[in-house]
């Protein structure tokens, strides 16, 4: 088990995170869905984790190991994803055979978040070299320490079945599934503040 000790990243490690995801996320069914080919997937990857978190850099909740081996991106309740910039990314660069279903997929995922401020985990990757080691649980321990001293719900969408475990042992609930065409499940998921 890690004894991760947990930062909040600086502006400047949003290329570091960016490759960290992109190493994490290489196996992910939606991620690879979206990107099939090797050399399409490497080369917009790191642009979608700056679109879809990056905003968590100005607000303090970017976190990483200290080790550099984990890392997380939450977005406060006042703080949402750029979705513009982020639809127009899929536009350009996702695979051909994914952008029929892409848009239903994002309509239906607007529809699970709660209406009630919310804190909102886009991106949280572990180097798959050390993956199953207890990053990821640290990651989530320290920021979710935070929403419970907040008193605020705490919402992801799990893009890969094998991270549900990990989720729920965290307190997060399933609330429904987004199963769109081929396109791969998305699980919507709430935690409570304890």
């Amino acid at each position: 088990m890690s004894t991760s000790t947990i930062i909040v990243a600086k502006r400047s490690e949003e290329s570091r995170i960016a490759s960290l995801m992109t190493l994490a996320f290489a196996n992910d069914p939606v991620m690879r869905y979206l990107y099939p080919d090797q050399l399409q997937f490497l080369t917009h990857f790191p642009e979608f984790v700056r679109l879809f978190g990056g905003k968590a850099f100005d607000r303090g909740s970017a976190h990483i190991t200290e080790d550099g081996f984990g890392a997380a991106l939450w977005l406060p309740p006042d703080e949402q994803p750029d979705e513009e910039a982020l639809v127009e990314l899929v536009k350009r660069t996702a695979a051909d055979s994914a952008k029929a279903e892409l848009f239903q997929v994002f309509q239906q995922m607007s529809s699970y978040h709660p209406e009630e401020p919310h804190w909102y985990l886009p991106l949280i990757g572990v180097d798959p070299l050390y993956q199953g080691g207890g990053i990821g649980s640290a990651l989530l321990t320290y920021a979710l320490a935070l929403c419970d001293r907040e008193k605020r719900l705490a919402y992801l969408e799990s893009s890969n079945p094998k991270g549900l475990p990990l989720y729920q042992r965290h307190g997060f609930e399933v609330l429904g599934t987004i199963d769109v065409g081929e396109h791969p499940t998305i699980i919507p998921m709430l935690r409570k503040p304890r």
